[in-house]
């Protein structure tokens, strides 16, 4: 077998082989012992020195879905817990009034970073029930935020989480090769939610709330994992979303994605199209530039605002 590279790391046959004695020697661990387990023997840490089990078990994963070994049986269903009783919060929402009309008299905005249980569970109830593709705890780092009014009423969810592994649109346009993308890519988030809840109805919301975000998730990230983030990505589905809000946020269209999904294996459009916008966060990268135009406007190539991101560290 040859040296496997899985969740950012490589995995050598002698780790692998350390893997299943482990399992053999322990038969009565379950799949949190065994995650924990192996990211304290492999020190196995983010970059504030708190231990990456997450990642380890998300590896044990991977590992099983190519046939490498056979995981313990899950013994919490699958990591989830027992719904929540609902709040005060939680059982307003379905007969939450109207909010419509101009921006201002709602500001300030605050962005509010989900820590606690109970944020937890109302981001989770609101992504859950509102959002089109729902919404699983992402895997690995990540940043939630409630977004709310002056008045404390919520408006928006917006979640960070991990960048894509492979992008061709991303990485064509920052001069990646697989070694570039291997030592870069944790400096990339991609805000792989956005809700305006749906019965809020205010004009430029959208976009006042990614220059929030963007002004705020690289010190959230720093302060949570040790490290700050240099460029933000998202991915819009093409035929659902204009992608309006990230082009007034200006947001840079980089190109489109195949259509694959992350199993495929026919080389063939199996999930819808989606649009890839960047946006640069460090100051160094960016320099004066046209306000983002329209896709159809990128007949010569995209901006380079974002070209100096191809030193990117």
């Amino acid at each position: 077998m040859q040296t496997l590279y899985l969740q950012g790391r490589s995995v050598a046959p002698e780790q692998l082989d350390w893997i299943r004695a482990l399992m053999a020697a322990h038969p009565d661990w379950g799949r949190f012992r065994l995650s924990v387990h192996i990211a304290e023997q492999w020190n196995w840490r983010n970059a504030a020195g708190r231990l990456k089990d997450m990642a380890a078990r998300t590896l044990l994963l991977k590992l099983e879905r190519r046939g490498f070994l056979e995981l313990p049986r899950r013994r919490c269903g699958g990591g989830s817990r027992p719904t929540p009783r609902p709040t005060a919060e939680l059982l307003a929402v379905e007969t939450e009034p109207l909010i419509q009309g101009p921006l201002v008299p709602l500001l300030p905005l605050s962005l509010v970073r989900v820590d606690g249980s109970r944020e937890r569970r109302l981001l989770a109830r609101f992504l859950g029930q509102f959002h089109y593709l729902g919404y699983r705890r992402p895997v690995g780092e990540n940043l939630q935020y409630l977004a709310r009014d002056r008045h404390g009423r919520p408006l928006a969810c917006l979640v960070f989480g991990a960048a894509a592994w492979k992008c061709a649109p991303r990485d064509q346009y920052l001069g990646w090769d697989a070694a570039s993308r291997a030592a870069r890519l944790s400096r990339i988030a991609n805000h792989m939610r956005f809700l305006i809840l749906p019965w809020v109805r205010v004009k430029h919301l959208a976009s006042h709330l990614l220059g929030l975000a963007a002004r705020r998730v690289s010190a959230d990230w720093q302060d949570k994992y040790g490290h700050a983030i240099d460029l933000l990505e998202t991915f819009v589905e093409a035929g659902r979303f204009t992608g309006t809000c990230y082009r007034a946020a200006n947001w840079v269209w980089v190109g489109q994605t195949q259509g694959r999904s992350r199993n495929d294996q026919a080389h063939a459009q199996s999930v819808p199209r989606k649009d890839v916008y960047l946006y640069a966060l460090a100051r160094s990268l960016r320099r004066p530039g046209p306000p983002a135009p329209r896709k159809e406007d990128f007949s010569d190539g995209p901006l380079p605002i974002l070209r100096t991101l191809r030193g990117l560290v």
